[in-house]
């Protein structure tokens, strides 16, 4: 569930939409625009992905590297998700100060969907 990205708006609010702009599996090199509420547009790569466990993609504009984590590992009673962003470049604190708390936010709606959405057999 976590890689199929463009149904994320079903169970996260965060997410208004994203559209892959290449086709096939997930994989490192796939592009895709991310729509969220209160924020501007953003086209992310992915840069680093293992299969059943998670990837890495990043957006890159003028200053600064925006780096969102999608993890997810195996436990013997089921699994933890680890979900994260990274804001990198001149502009990083200006972009933490601004948008940090929408960013942390954003973050907390996406675990708590996944969550629901994994215990209700939405995956």
């Amino acid at each position: 569930m976590i890689r199929d990205v463009e149904r994320w708006h079903e169970w996260t609010p965060s997410i208004t939409r994203i559209k892959r702009l290449d086709a096939g599996p997930l994989r490192v090199g796939s592009r895709a625009t991310v729509q969220q509420p209160k924020l501007p547009k953003n086209d992310f790569t992915v840069t680093t992905l293992e299969d059943d466990r998670g990837f890495d993609w990043e957006s890159r504009s003028p200053g600064l590297r925006g780096i969102g984590h999608h993890w997810i590992e195996p436990l013997p009673t089921g699994s933890r998700v680890t979900l994260g962003v990274d804001f990198r470049g001149p502009l990083a604190p200006v972009v933490r100060l601004v948008y940090g708390r929408l960013t942390q936010r954003y973050i907390e709606m996406e675990a708590a969907g996944l969550k629901l959405r994994s215990e209700d057999g939405g995956c």
